[in-house]
């Protein structure tokens, strides 16, 4: 069921929203938390949709809040709140308002958001593009436990995850990190299998993406290794290649989709290790909402690796010649095992990634 409101007011979308759910037959709210998604017009329907799946697993209300550029100064001295509310089948298995924001309204979304958020239940916002560099102080990303981002959109990934590590505050999370959820549960599957001392890693993924970043920044946290970053023609993430006093171990997904494992001395399995939609993603930063203090310390860690390399990170189309980029340890952190962490974080089997 959709309802359209023009020019209207929140109360005037709770009402909205009370009236839907008895007309559908579900007066009751059933609905575990707030997502809130930040976007403009152009990526709104790609990340409704994303929503819409992920709430199959969590029922939530959905707010997006979408802010229309004014092309006048006229316009944009005039406020007006547009909606668009869905409940049923056409909203998931929650509630979904669309929030389309004219004028002076667009500086002040968090007065519109906040009465329409769910009582007593945890709140999530998420930007998929255009994400503030500090989002914790952001005044939508104030009302949230969790605040999500995605460096990937970012017009200089790399350079953004030292801006995200300046600015991090307990509660932000990245679908750049959440993307590399797999690869760190079957590299830490794989070293509980040998009993070897981990010397030195390669990383090996396409130019310009911030998870094959994290991942190396997370093994030189971890292991307190050198780690050296390889650019390669993609999908993603390609290899991991560990050197061990034992002999390499190598998780190697050419095609972003099935990956290879070879352990020194054992013999070589196939596991399943696709690339995610964003649905996949979303929904799996939604099972938590308690800060992620392993993705906190890989992300400081980075930021100091990239002052040592030369100050700030290169921007887009400015690296050096050379296809490799080091990764120096740290001289300060102790050795840490990543098989306990990546085990309580990252549920993930070690037969099949998903």
């Amino acid at each position: 069921m959709k309802t359209d409101l023009t020019d209207t007011t929140a109360s005037q979308i709770n009402k909205a929203l009370v009236k839907a759910r008895r007309a559908i037959g579900t007066p009751a709210v059933g609905m575990v938390l707030t997502l809130v998604i930040v976007t403009d017009e152009e990526n709104a329907y790609d990340a409704l949709k994303a929503a819409g799946d992920a709430s199959r697993e969590h029922p939530s209300r959905t707010l997006v809040v979408v802010k229309r550029v004014s092309r006048s100064p006229r316009d944009r001295t005039q406020s007006r709140l547009d909606a668009e509310v869905r409940v049923g089948a056409d909203a998931g298995t929650g509630e979904t308002v669309v929030l389309r924001l004219h004028g002076e309204v667009v500086d002040h979304a968090q007065s519109v958001v906040l009465p329409l958020l769910l009582p007593d239940a945890p709140v999530v916002v998420w930007w998929p593009v255009n994400a503030p560099l500090d989002p914790a102080s952001d005044p939508l990303g104030a009302l949230a436990q969790r605040r999500v981002t995605d460096t990937y959109a970012c017009e200089q990934p790399v350079k953004e995850l030292a801006a995200r590590a300046d600015a991090y505050t307990p509660g932000d999370t990245d679908l750049s990190w959440t993307r590399i959820t797999p690869w760190r549960s079957m590299l830490a599957a794989a070293l509980d299998q040998v009993a070897c001392q981990v010397q030195g890693v390669e990383v090996e993924g396409e130019e310009f993406n911030p998870s094959c970043e994290l991942l190396a920044m997370w093994l030189a946290d971890r292991l307190d290794v050198p780690v050296r970053r390889t650019r390669s023609a993609g999908p993603g993430l390609t290899a991991v290649r560990m050197d061990t006093d034992c002999g390499p171990i190598v998780l190697d997904r050419a095609d972003g989709s099935l990956a290879t494992l070879a352990i020194q001395g054992q013999p070589k399995r196939a596991v399943a290790l696709k690339r995610r939609d964003t649905a996949e993603l979303i929904a799996e930063e939604l099972r938590r909402l308690d800060p992620d203090d392993t993705y906190a310390s890989a992300l400081r860690y980075g930021v100091e690796r990239l002052k040592q390399d030369g100050g700030d990170a290169p921007a887009k189309g400015e690296r050096g010649a050379g296809d490799r980029e080091a990764v120096p340890a740290p001289v300060e952190s102790a050795a840490k095992g990543p098989a306990a962490e990546a085990t309580e974080e990252a549920p993930v089997t070690r037969a099949a990634a998903k």
